[in-house]
């Protein structure tokens, strides 16, 4: 048997991009950051970089996390209060989805209470929260300074629309919606949540009694809080579910 001749195949790079969504103002945005290199210099995108020759797609990810957000990733083995949702989201490896070389993306989506501003990291010039809706409806228009710059670079377009529907599908079975909102919160700010994600207005008496029933969902922290205005409202903690039994089916529209 012949030995193995790494030469005898082309060579190709691996990187991870960043779906990073986070709820602001009750609409569910992303990080984008302007590129200040080459190709696609001063267009948006999602953070993200090359996976280093000694580190695991999980640890490039989670570097890349800390590196554009400040923000250390989940970890169930040694939880930290404000640590992030990691998870991968899928596989890009179109041959040209990348003129430099033929690069295979491993996705990854990040979920995360309101963030502050972010900063640029690595070889971008800037770094932005936009919201989902208006990432996903570029037509190329002319834009002022201070918008966006349509489309997002290489097919980050669709790697935001599959990590927005994880995102969404996911909250319908799963206690992640709770992985947007702070240590304690109340109903109510769980409700934006799932409208912000979901896109829907949902009745508050009939969400509060689907949240509340659903065993293992929330636990009541002892607290109350007047943060939202109004009387007090009380407030809750994630519990131990991390699937939801019965689901919260997301409403048609």
């Amino acid at each position: 048997m012949s030995p193995y001749d790494p030469s005898a195949f082309p060579p190709f790079a691996v990187t991870v991009d960043l779906v990073v969504l986070t709820v602001r103002r009750h609409a569910l945005c992303a990080l984008v950051v302007r590129r200040g290199e080459s190709p696609f210099q001063g267009r948006w995108a999602l953070p993200g970089g090359f996976v280093r020759a000694d580190e695991s797609l999980a640890a490039a990810a989670a570097r890349e996390l800390a590196e554009e957000t400040g923000l250390c990733a989940h970890d169930p083995a040694a939880p930290q209060s404000g640590a992030a949702h990691l998870e991968q989201l899928a596989t890009y490896g179109d041959p040209e989805r990348d003129p430099r070389m033929r690069v295979v993306s491993v996705a990854h989506l990040v979920l995360a209470p309101d963030l502050p501003a972010p900063r640029a990291g690595g070889d971008a010039n800037g770094a932005r929260w936009a919201t989902v809706e208006d990432l996903l409806a570029q037509d190329g228009g002319p834009v002022r300074e201070d918008e966006l710059a349509a489309p997002l670079a290489f097919d980050h377009a669709r790697i935001l629309a599959d990590g927005v529907e994880r995102a969404r599908s996911k909250i319908e079975y799963s206690s992640l919606a709770t992985a947007f909102c702070p240590p304690e919160f109340t109903v109510g700010e769980l409700r934006r949540v799932y409208e912000a994600v979901w896109g829907v207005a949902l009745d508050p008496r009939n969400f509060h009694r689907k949240v509340t029933g659903t065993p293992g969902f929330l636990v009541p922290s002892g607290g109350t809080t007047t943060r939202q205005g109004g009387r007090p409202a009380q407030l809750f903690r994630a519990g131990g579910a991390t699937v939801l039994n019965p689901p919260m089916l997301r409403p048609e529209v």
